[in-house]
């Protein structure tokens, strides 16, 4: 049986996923969430005209021809307006952020004067129209700031504080639970007994689904019987997505399948056309999808960004910016790939002239977490690619895991 490439089995995992839901949430509480909405400006940014500098207001015309002098009528701090209107012939000190007063249009920096009272002389330099900050020179009310389906950070969370929310409208974190299986795994900080592992998987996968705006549910360690799979099996009916990791094959002691289907899963695929990553497995179970990832650590995460992100990415109705493939070339030649689509664990640089090359790492052993940590990228070499030179280009699939 031909084994399932890697697009058709992305394109049956994402088919007809709908999105979460939506849920308002504090400014405080955004960082890592998905818009659900665009973000429009309340109102003008700045809301008025204001100073940039310390200094006088003044009418332009009135200081055009230094050294000029002016009376001083009143003081502009900012949150504390000047009421009255600027005449010819007069200033009003002013300090950084305060309105500017109706009638003046320029601003004299003060290493420009010399005051005595109320008397202000303007000794040199026209006022530079940079020490206005123009009403709406940010943006105007009713702009959209901000597009649904952008992942929020510090900075755009800060613009949409300043456009005058205190919350914003984010979808709902897709949650992922995450169940290893295996007799021979432990938990990270116990030490491993004779023939067995540290269980690994779940924990740098909870990351990237975190990172990318999931909710990681760590299910434990499933020991290789019946009962022990039903029972985490049926812990993960609250989520969206289930993740296995390992015993997704189809040997005597490979028990996940079987356990998924007695749980009501319905198996797509269990074998792809990749390397790392072969043995993985894709179901449903009533609304949730079923991920079965290799036991292979690196595998593991390697299929996780092929088509756990996307998966996840889609539930979002997230911005697929920055997730997709790039073009580079390579720095060193490729060999002919075979059969499986090969997912080669690469770093990203720059060559003299400042083109984008990527370096494949020397050994590809599918077994080294080591190499994998160090890398920041996968070249992606499609089922029968001919060899290719060195400087020849490449697609590229960056990662941030």
């Amino acid at each position: 049986m031909a084994l399932l490439s890697v697009n058709e089995a992305l394109s049956r995992i994402l088919e007809g996923v709908e999105p979460v839901a939506h849920e308002t949430v504090p400014l405080i509480e955004a960082a890592g969430r998905v818009l659900a909405n665009d973000v429009t400006a309340s109102w003008d940014q700045p809301p008025f005209n204001a100073s940039a500098m310390d200094g006088y207001a003044v009418q332009k015309s009135d200081v055009k021809e230094p050294p000029a002098t002016l009376d001083v009528i009143g003081e502009a701090a900012a949150g504390r307006p000047w009421a009255g209107t600027i005449l010819p012939g007069r200033a009003v000190r002013i300090f950084t952020g305060a309105a500017l007063p109706d009638g003046a249009d320029a601003i004299v920096i003060q290493e420009n004067t010399e005051r005595h009272g109320d008397k202000l002389l303007v000794k040199e330099g026209m006022p530079d129209p940079a020490h206005i900050r123009a009403k709406g020179g940010d943006f105007k009310a009713g702009a959209t700031l901000l597009k649904a389906g952008e992942m929020l950070n510090a900075r755009n969370i800060l613009l949409a504080a300043a456009a005058g929310h205190a919350t914003l409208a984010v979808r709902r974190k897709p949650v992922v639970a995450i169940l290893a299986t295996g007799d021979e795994l432990v938990e990270p900080g116990q030490a491993p007994g004779p023939g067995q592992i540290v269980s690994s998987n779940p924990y740098g996968l909870a990351s990237m689904i975190c990172s990318w705006g999931g909710e990681a549910l760590l299910l434990g360690i499933a020991r290789d019987t019946k009962g022990a799979l039903a029972e985490k099996i049926e812990a993960a009916s609250c989520a969206d997505v289930l993740v296995t990791i390992g015993g997704a094959s189809v040997g005597d002691h490979d028990l996940v399948a079987p356990a998924l289907q007695a749980a009501g899963t319905e198996i797509s695929f269990w074998k792809i056309a990749m390397r790392p990553g072969k043995p993985m497995m894709f179901g449903r179970r009533g609304t949730q999808r079923v991920l079965g990832l290799p036991g292979n650590p690196v595998s593991s995460m390697i299929c996780g960004r092929v088509f756990l992100v996307p998966l996840i990415m889609r539930m979002l109705v997230r911005s697929t910016e920055g997730a997709h493939h790039l073009r580079a070339r390579v720095a060193a030649p490729l060999e002919a790939n075979g059969p499986r689509a090969h997912f080669m664990r690469a770093k990203l640089g720059h060559d003299a002239n400042g083109d984008t090359v990527v370096t494949p790492l020397a050994n590809q052993d599918s077994s080294l977490m080591s190499a994998l940590a160090s890398a920041d990228c996968l070249i992606v070499r499609e089922v029968g690619a001919a060899p290719l030179p060195a400087g020849a280009p490449v697609d590229v699939l960056p990662i941030d895991f």
